[in-house]
């Protein structure tokens, strides 16, 4: 199962913090995963949209080619600015 968490902008424009689901068919890492939830339609295309977007795979930092098994902890989340 992956458990998937939105983080700042994200999740308030997704409207969830968080979900679990199965890993599907045909998708064999972050970018793969990304398309599918992206074409759930709707705020889910803003994954596609955001810019700069930023993956983690069980907390650590991962590139969009990163491969998925199904049991891993995903976090998506803007670029974070300090000041």
């Amino acid at each position: 199962m992956l458990r998937i968490l939105y983080f700042a902008g994200l999740r308030e424009q997704l409207a969830t913090s968080q979900e679990e689901l199965p890993l599907p068919a045909g998708v064999g890492d972050v970018a793969g995963l990304l398309d599918f939830l992206a074409a759930r339609g709707g705020k889910w295309q803003q994954l596609r949209r955001a810019r700069n977007l930023r993956c983690a795979v069980n907390q650590e930092m991962a590139r969009f080619d990163c491969p998925l098994r199904g049991d891993e902890e995903l976090a998506f989340f803007p670029p974070v600015t300090g000041g």
